[in-house]
């Protein structure tokens, strides 16, 4: 069995994890626009690709699951999450399958107020949205909501362009800087997040992981500790299972007294999702059963509560004296 990981970046756990469960039974194959990813140096085979904004990069993608025989594809990076879903007939008619959600539900959770207003159509808690500044400003005059709050994209990843303001004046500018802006709730409480497996056979979720987190950098978790609580995994259950969800899911969470809110999901691996795996929530694993036609069986929350996460540096050196460099 041969797995495809696109745009693998940094995330070199990602690709090792798959390369350690796939054993001497297959390969795994990486691919980046740039030869300076290092975590396509942990890959069986790295192929050097166009952007995913390029005209040819799809018959590209689709090149290599052919030449390679790839039997399972995802993305580590939100803008081609939905690429992937939207050409999924073409990668299942050569035998790759791609480990995502359905296209509509891609695009929703990369629309942050689509998000929004599913979670509250769904009568979950989260926090107030408004693509309408001058909605917002007559919210903030009925006391429904006050300064500071949070001026994001409503399309975007990394924690690009966020900025928490104290006023009109702040909101104003940035939205004269950056088209298509929301303002979003800040929620004063703890922040969790949740790696979520939804079996892409029988769509029951088979794996939830929850960790609090300790401390963030660029909009990905750094540091964590394990915990549990049945009330979120009932929330998360309900949630995902409902909308349709399949592959892997990270979920961004908050707890505000008693009650849990969610915020934002991202239907892909999260950066923090090592925690999850060296905890023993083996969502690899049940990839390739998936793959292979097998349906995974529901284990939710085994494992250890108290198990901390600390991200740290370490380096790839690469000798490439006689290869151009591609940045």
């Amino acid at each position: 069995m041969n797995l495809l990981i696109l745009s693998a970046g940094t995330r070199n756990k990602i690709v090792q994890y798959f390369k350690r469960e796939l054993g001497e039974s297959g390969r795994v194959i990486a691919t980046d626009c740039s030869n300076l990813a290092p975590a396509v140096y942990e890959a069986d085979q790295f192929y050097l690709v166009p952007r995913i904004s390029a005209p040819d990069y799809l018959d590209r993608i689709l090149e290599i699951c052919q030449k390679e025989k790839v039997d399972g594809v995802f993305s580590l990076i939100d803008p081609e999450l939905s690429l992937l879903a939207r050409e999924k007939e073409r990668f299942l008619a050569i035998g790759a399958t791609p480990i995502i959600s359905s296209y509509e539900l891609v695009e929703t959770c990369f629309d942050k107020y689509q998000t929004y207003q599913l979670l509250t159509k769904m009568g979950i808690p989260t926090g107030k949205c408004y693509i309408d500044k001058e909605e917002f400003y007559q919210a903030v005059k009925r006391g429904e909501i006050h300064y500071p709050v949070f001026v994001k994209p409503v399309c975007g990843s990394a924690s690009i362009h966020i900025n928490m303001v104290k006023s009109r004046e702040e909101i104003e500018v940035l939205f004269t800087l950056h088209p298509d802006l929301m303002i979003q709730e800040y929620m004063e409480g703890t922040e969790y997040g949740a790696d979520v497996y939804v079996d892409m056979i029988s769509g029951k979720c088979t794996s939830l992981f929850v960790k609090e987190k300790i401390k963030m950098r660029a909009g990905e978790t750094d540091k964590s500790v394990s915990v549990k609580d049945e009330e979120l995994f009932s929330l998360i259950q309900k949630f995902v299972e409902t909308c349709g969800f399949c592959g892997m899911i990270d979920i961004d969470i908050f707890r505000i007294g008693e009650r849990w809110y969610l915020s934002e999901i991202n239907p892909r691996f999260g950066g923090g999702y090592p925690h999850a795996y060296e905890c023993g929530v083996n969502i690899p694993s049940q990839v390739l059963r998936n793959l292979k036609g097998e349906i995974n069986q529901p284990d939710i929350g085994c494992y250890k509560e108290g198990i901390c996460m600390m991200k740290y540096n370490e380096v790839a050196v690469v000798d490439m004296e006689n290869t151009e460099i591609v940045r």
